[in-house]
This record gives structure tokens, sequence and C-alpha cells, in this order.
């Protein structure tokens, strides 16, 4: 069989730019085919309404709904819910580069630890935990390399749980800091905790042939027009189109993979634009299009020889989904509590916190329970897309509804008298059988294709450990 390409990369998010930019610096064809569309810098502005009141870079939700499953306390079972018209949203950013073009940018590596969960910390009754099949050590050198590609910036600081590095720091300084980080600092000297530079996904001076940050201060969950954010598409995917080795198809709505009689799947079958059906062939496929999706892509993609959905032989494509467990929290530095000096530090706008804690990686509390693994607690700024603030400040203090003055006034406060700190903690995780995908036997999306059921289960350990 004639092929059209050496591979093919399905969907253009961290995991697929990078295995495209890989291959094409090695000399290898690739096509990226992509739902979404290829904006490009120039085309993210800050938009609180465009980023984040409506689906400009998600899909219309009544077009391409998802199914969410939560537990029924009632019944004991599940109770399924078409997401529109809820507040539920499992889409990230459907577009080239995927959800990269609107993360924070937060860089840090795993540790030698996160890859043997089970070996260190034995079984937990009701819960997956497996070790890698691979070591930390195998990965340092890829860590290294995208470091250097994507534009990492930080510094290494000597601490308990520092993992192991090739390299002696990040290839980028710091980006600019905001004043409040030196006031975390000493709070922390004072309570013998161990403040590190957060790494970051964003250049402090121009360089890789992007921009440097603009330190406009709307950076989480909005596009970079200025190219400094590390994402897929500004870090990996233009650099591999400019070797001519690779080919990105946006606006291509993968439906299936289909295979041949003996298995091996020999196309990728896609709806462009205009809803017209096209294939693309090539020796090999890779399926990188956001866990949920990729999941639904594989089950949809059956075949003679894949009669429950593509590498679904064991039954497992779709189990033991992951998410982000931790917690988080915030308060306000009032600006009367400080020196005039300290005050008019504090109100600067547009840089970064940039400090983390990981004294807590590692739980070896008696009162916890047994020894277990922590995580990473981060301190950022409270987002400050305005709609979402004001909104926030209607309820009192009692519950009740705020309104004429006193609701000018709480708003005034809020945004005029103090600096507002958010502390959010990442812990795993626990893989669990209720934390799943399938496909929902009646919804469909406006292809006419079956969405995903995402069901929600959560194992008691993740909220123990963000506690």
């Amino acid at each position: 069989m004639t092929t059209d390409y050496d591979v093919c990369v399905v969907g253009s998010g961290a995991g697929g730019g990078a295995l495209a930019w890989r291959l094409a610096q090695s000399g290898y064809s690739v096509v990226v085919l992509e739902k979404g569309p290829w904006l490009k810098d120039t085309d993210f502005f800050k938009d609180e309404l465009a980023c984040c009141r409506r689906s400009s870079y998600t899909p219309d939700p009544h077009e391409e709904p998802q199914v969410v499953e939560l537990e029924d306390e009632n019944s004991g079972g599940w109770k399924a819910t078409p997401t529109p018209g809820t507040s539920w949203s499992f889409w990230n950013g459907n577009l080239v580069g995927g959800s990269s073009n609107f993360m924070s940018g937060f860089f840090h590596r795993l540790k030698p630890v996160d890859f043997r969960l089970l070996s260190e910390f034995g079984p937990v009754e009701g819960a997956n935990p497996a070790d890698w099949p691979i070591a930390y050590e195998d990965l340092e050198p890829y860590y290294d390399l995208v470091e250097k590609v994507v534009g990492v910036s930080g510094r290494v600081v000597a601490h308990a749980h520092q993992e192991p590095r090739s390299s002696p720091d990040f290839p980028f300084p710091p980006t600019a800091e905001h004043p409040v980080s030196g006031l975390i600092d000493q709070a922390c000297a004072k309570l013998g905790f161990h403040p590190i530079p957060t790494p970051r996904a964003i250049l402090p001076h121009p360089a890789l042939g992007r921009n440097s940050c603009s330190y406009n201060g709307m950076c989480g969950s909005y596009g970079c027009a200025t190219g400094a954010k590390g994402s897929s598409r500004a870090a990996l995917l233009n650099q591999a189109v400019a070797t001519g080795r690779c080919e990105i198809r946006p606006n291509a709505m993968v439906r299936r993979l289909v295979s041949d009689a003996k298995g091996r799947v020999e196309s990728a079958e896609y709806l462009a634009a205009d809803g017209e059906p096209h294939r693309v062939r090539a020796k090999l496929f890779v399926v990188a299009c956001q866990a949920i999706e990729t999941a639904r892509l594989l089950l949809l993609s059956t075949g003679a020889k894949h009669p429950n959905g593509l590498a679904n032989s064991s039954g497992q494509v779709g189990r033991n989904l992951l998410f982000a467990g931790g917690g988080a929290g915030s308060g306000r530095l009032k600006y009367e509590d400080f020196p005039d000096s300290t005050a008019a530090a504090l109100k600067q706008f547009g840089t970064f916190v940039n400090r983390a804690l990981q004294d807590w990686y590692l739980i070896e509390d008696p009162d916890f329970g047994p020894r277990a693994k922590g995580g990473t607690i981060d301190f950022v700024h409270l987002h400050p897309n305005p709609i979402a603030r004001a909104s926030r400040q209607i309820w009192g203090p009692d519950g009740r509804l705020v309104w004429g003055k006193p609701l000018k006034r709480h708003l005034e406060a809020h945004f005029r008298e103090g600096q507002y700190l958010k502390v959010e903690a990442f812990c795993d995780w626990m893989p669990v059988d209720d934390c799943r995908i399938t496909l929902d036997p009646t919804v469909k999306d406006k292809w006419g294709l079956p969405v995903a059921r995402v069901r929600t289960g959560f194992h008691v350990q993740n909220l123990r450990v963000g506690w």
C-alpha cells in the first residue's frame, strides 16, 4: 500500500506537537490533523469575554456536547447528564497547539519517586497505582532537551526534594518577579520552609525566534500575543513546519482510524471544514488528541480485528482517567497594613509571583497515616479577570445578595485596597475504576458521532492529601 506520509499525528497539543517536531527534525514526513483552527500570535487578545465567558477556543457545547456521570448518593449508582446548560466542560482548547496555548506555563519536573508509586507507597485499597516501566533517569535527557527547546525560565535551588539534573540550571533566568515574592521568602524563612522559583515555559527575553513576555498580567487562560509562552504551536509546530517536512491540516475532525483485515491501521478518516470526508494514509499513526478525546477516537475506531475499539483488547481504553488533585485558598494583603513604600510595590501589576514549595512532596507525618505521596504548592496572583472577580462580590458574608451602594463599596475594596494572593496545591489523582471514559449510547455530536461519557469517580486519598 502506498502512503502519503511517514507519520500521521492526530492532535496538535503538548504531546502531538512534541512528536511532530522531533519527527520532522529527524527527516520524517509528518501530517498533523487538528480539529480546530490555526491561529497565530496576532490572533490572541486579552479579552475576557472571548477567553473565559464564551466558547471562542472550545467547541459550542450544543454542537459538540459531552456527558458527565456523577455519583448519585441516593441510589448509589451514577447519574448521566449532558453538559449543555451545565457548568461542566471537559474541553480545554481546540486549535493548533491545543490547551498549551492557554497554560500558565508551570514546568515542574516529575521526580524519581513518581515513577515508583506502587513500590514506594504500597497498594491503596480501591485504587490502581502502578510503577512506570521506565525510570526518571530514562526521561531526564528529554526533560533537559524540552527545557531548552520550549524555553523554560527559572533558577535551580537546592532543597530536600530536588530531582537530579544533567544541566545545573534552567536555560533561561526567571521571569520578572512581583515584590510579594520577597515577602513569601521572608515568611518561609521564619517558618522553616524552602521556597523555590517556579520554572515557567515563558521567555524572559527574546530568544528561539520568539519575543519576550509583555508582563500584562493576563497569562493563564489567555493566548500569548508575543510568542513568549512555550506552547506547542509557538515552540514546536512552527519549527516543525519550517523544516518543510511537517504539514498541519486545521479544521480536520478525525472521526475514525481505519484498519485492514489484519488489524493494522491504514488511514485516518476526517471531515474537513465543509463537512466533506477525506482520508490520510501513513506508515504510522499517533493519537494525541487529549485524554478524553483520544479514548473516544480509539473506541470509535472499530474494525474486523478491533470489535471493541483500537488498542482495546484488554478493555482498558478510557479507564483510570486522571484529573488534577489538590486544593486552593486565597487571601488579601491590605495595603493599609504595610509601610507606604511596601504598599506601593505591592500595587505593581503584571509580573509573576514565581514561588513554589515542595516541602510536602512526600508526606511522612504519623498524624496523617502511612507514608504517602504529596505534591507541590504554587503561589500565584488571583486571576485578574474583572468580570469573574466582580461577579463573586455580589454575595455578602452572611450569604445574602449585596446591591446598590454597599456593592459599589465592596467592589472598590476588592479591586483597590489590597493585593490578593492565591495558594494552589497540586497533588496526584489516584487511578480508580470509576474514573473513566465510554461512548454515550444516545447523545451524538453535530457529525452524528457518539460523544464521550465521562465518569468522575475519585478516591478519598485525593482529598486527604489535598487538605
